[in-house]
This record gives structure tokens, C-alpha cells and sequence, in this order.
């Protein structure tokens, strides 16, 4: 068989995205998406028996499929070190060390590493006891961020106003975790930044901004994420150079000269201050919902630069380049997210979605034993709209969104519609 065979492990709309970004590409034979999920089918070989935490059944997957690469898209198994399994075995991952992910895993270490690079970060520390982090909440003002120190689903940071508010987000993120972060709030328009990096180097793909609150104004409790779109209007080619001269180049020499070097998606959450960028978090992978946002804006191929990323070698790759057209990606969430959402609800309308040129991507869905879609997580789908500018793409993105119906549908209805200035 002539062309690359790609196995993405995941099964929500950031792998969804990656899925249809991949097979759709000149030199791609096959795609192979493990769990996957039902609307992942009609482009993909979805193997649902395959858990993206089964790290033994991945492998066998790999190496009975002969799998050229494995792009991985959620946190949890690259902690877990399904990258370092996969290269024991000589199969080509585009995602970093279970070391090297730590980026992700430890916002302290997080932390480390910035200071040890040199990049700007709000003032803050991280903590072990209650009462030491409670006393330095009171000294650093208000006010402040506190993030529990380990991975939340993009849940695990909140804003205090109040020292009492401080007190029981600190209390609740040691109970889950060793260690939290306290931090200095920021001011300013946020920016998700992800760079495809080979070990050494990076190249930025085209930047997005996400809404992690679950309603309008950037309001109610912290989700892993209602919409994104893409491009920002503070964030020209200028700016992301300098982005990637100043964050991503010295956090990358430091990686490598800890001996864990970072191959894969590196997302950097930015504040972009009146001081210049500050550094809210890294992730270790592709973020969701900005992926679905971004990779319908790239003009060339998408499996090379994660090819060469995987193996080691980006010279000679790059620079990415962009459409002129923005995107909108709208979440489609389910009843009670993000608490206790509800499920086996009817979804409705996904075709005339797309028919009205959106596209759909699935993530919390299945299908019931009649084989009728239904609702299974808390984020349901993204919509993408596509359009000559932001209004353009938000009025197509909404326009499709509101083709869906399932019972409970929540979504918000700011996302791409005028740039707001938010805090964190």
C-alpha cells in the first residue's frame, strides 16, 4: 500500500479534526483513529475496543496495522508515557515523553521550567501545605489564581476575588493533588499559541483564542472549553515570532539541556499584557477546541511536519502558512455540563449542518443499540464556520449550530463575535 498509514489516538473533536485533517491529504493511505468515536467512521478505520489508556493494545494495534505514525491527542496517556512505549518500539510518535510532558502534568514544574528559561510568567509559587499557600495568597493580593498542580481537563484554575474564595479553592485542589499554584491576576487579551517542535526547533501554526467560562462575557464555571477561533486581531506574523523567539525557542534549549527534549505539540496559553506576553500554562499536546479552529486555516500538509517532528527533524520544514479566512468553532454541550452532564439524549441535525457548509466534528457521542446518535460527555461537538472575516465565520458557525438539536443543548453565543478583554 502506497502512503503513510496514521493511527490518532483519541476520541474526541480534536482527534475528529486531526482525523479529517490527515485523511484528506495527498500521501495518506489510511487513518486509524483508537477508541474514535461514531462520527469519526464515514473517514477513519475506528477502533473502538482500543482505549487510548490501553498502552499494550496500541502497540499491537501498530504494529499488526504496520502504522508509518502515531499522532496522539489527549494529555492523559502522554504523562502516562504512551510516547516513550511507542519509540521502545520503534514506531514513529508524534508526542513527547512521559518526562517532557511534564509541561503539562506539573504546573510547578511548569514553573521551573520557565524560570530556568528565562520566560515570563505572572508572579506566583506553588505549595504542599494549605496554611503556607493561604498565607501567601494574603501577601501577594487580590486578585489572585489558584491552580491545582496536575492535569484537570482544563478545569483546574480559579479566579478569587476574596481571600475566603482562595482559601476553599486551595483546600480543594490539595485534596486532589500534592502540590498548588498561586498566582498573580493578570490583565490583558488571551492567546493559544501551539508549535510543532522536533526537539529543537519550532514552528507556530496559526494562532487561536479560546472561551474556557460556560456562558456569554466569560462567566459561570471553568470548562475545557466553549469555542475558539482563529486569527486574532492583536496577534500579526510579527508578533508570533516574537512569541516563538521569546517563549518557545528558550523553553525548548532548556528541555533539551534537562535531557528530556520536546517532540511534539507545545501549547503555550498566553496573557498578552501591556508588558508583553506572560505565560499561563503549557500543554503538551494539540488543544481542543483550537484545533478544530486552526487546522481548516492551513494551506500545506499537515502528516509532514508531524512526521519530521516525530523522527527529529523539522530543518527544512516550515514556515506555516495560513488562509486568509477566519474560523469559528463553536461547543455544542450537554445538559448539566460541566458538572454533571446529561447523556443518551438524541442528536439531530448533523447533516443539514454540514449541508449548510460547517464542519461538524464529534466528541462526547455514541450510538445506541438502534444505532441512533446519541449524547455521551460533557462537550458533544464542535461546529466550525468558516468566512471571509470573524463576522463572517461567527454568522456561518452559529447559523449550522443551530441546525443541531438535542435536548439540554448549551452553547454560548459571544465566541468570535467581538474580541473581549479577559483576565486570568
Amino acid at each position: 500500500m502506497n502512503g503513510l498509514r496514521i493511527l490518532v489516538v483519541g476520541s474526541g473533536a480534536r482527534e475528529h479534526a486531526l482525523a479529517w485533517r490527515l485523511a484528506g491529504e495527498d500521501g495518506v493511505a489510511r487513518v486509524i483513529v483508537a477508541p474514535g468515536n461514531p462520527l469519526m467512521r464515514v473517514l477513519a478505520d475506528v477502533r473502538s475496543g482500543v482505549g487510548a489508556d490501553d498502552f499494550d493494545a496500541l502497540l499491537r494495534l501498530c504494529l499488526d496495522e504496520h502504522v508509518d505514525l502515531v499522532v496522539v491527542g489527549p494529555e492523559a496517556p502522554l504523562v502516562a508515557g504512551l510516547a516513550d512505549r511507542l519509540r521502545a518500539a520503534g514506531v514513529a510518535c508524534f508526542g513527547p515523553s512521559a518526562a517532557a510532558a511534564q509541561l503539562e502534568g506539573s504546573k510547578s514544574f511548569a514553573r521551573e521550567v520557565c524560570r530556568a528559561a528565562g520566560v515570563p510568567m505572572a508572579k506566583g509559587r506553588a505549595f504542599a501545605s494549605a496554611f503556607a499557600a493561604i498565607e501567601y495568597a494574603a501577601e501577594l493580593g487580590l486578585p489572585l489564581v489558584v491552580k491545582a498542580d496536575g492535569l484537570a481537563g482544563g478545569k483546574g484554575v480559579t479566579m478569587c476575588a476574596t481571600l475566603s474564595e482562595a482559601e476553599r479553592a486551595i483546600r480543594v485542589a490539595l485534596e486532589v493533588g500534592q502540590s498548588v499554584v498561586i498566582e498573580r491576576f493578570l490583565a490583558g487579551y488571551e492567546a493559544s499559541v501551539i508549535a510543532i517542535c522536533d526537539g529543537t526547533r519550532a514552528l507556530g501554526l496559526p494562532v487561536a483564542r479560546d472561551h474556557k467560562r460556560l456562558l456569554e462575557g466569560d462567566r459561570g464555571p471553568n470548562t475545557g472549553g466553549m469555542g475558539a477561533y482563529s486569527p486574532l486581531p492583536e496577534v500579526d506574523d510579527a508578533r508570533l515570532a516574537d512569541v516563538m523567539k521569546t517563549i518557545f525557542e528558550p523553553v525548548l534549549v532548556h528541555m533539551a539541556e534537562r535531557g528530556t527534549p520536546f517532540r511534539g505539540a507545545l501549547f503555550a496559553g498566553l496573557m498578552l499584557t501591556d508588558e508583553g506576553p506572560r505565560v499561563l500554562e503549557f500543554n503538551a499536546r494539540f488543544g481542543d477546541p483550537e484545533t478544530q479552529a486552526i487546522l481548516p486555516r492551513l494551506v500545506d500538509p499537515l502528516w509532514p511536519l508531524l512526521l519530521a517532528a516525530a523522527t527529529g527533524s523539522l530543518q527544512g520544514c516550515g514556515p506555516i502558512t495560513a488562509t486568509s479566512e477566519a474560523t469559528v468553532a463553536l461547543t455544542l454541550a450537554a445538559d448539566g455540563y460541566p458538572a454533571t452532564p446529561r447523556g443518551n439524549d438524541e442528536i439531530r441535525g448533523i447533516d443539514e449542518a454540514r449541508q449548510h457548509g460547517a464542519l461538524v466534528f464529534g466528541a462526547g457521542v455514541a450510538s445506541d443499540d438502534g444505532g441512533v446518535l446519541v449524547t455521551a460527555g460533557g462537550r458533544v461537538l464542535t461546529v466550525v464556520g468558516r468566512g471571509s472575516d470573524l463576522a463572517q465565520a461567527a454568522d456561518a458557525a452559529y447559523g449550522s449550530a443551530e441546525l443541531i438539536d438535542f435536548a439540554g443543548k448549551q452553547l454560548r453565543r459571544d465566541i468570535g463575535r467581538t474580541p473581549t478583554q479577559v483576565s486570568a
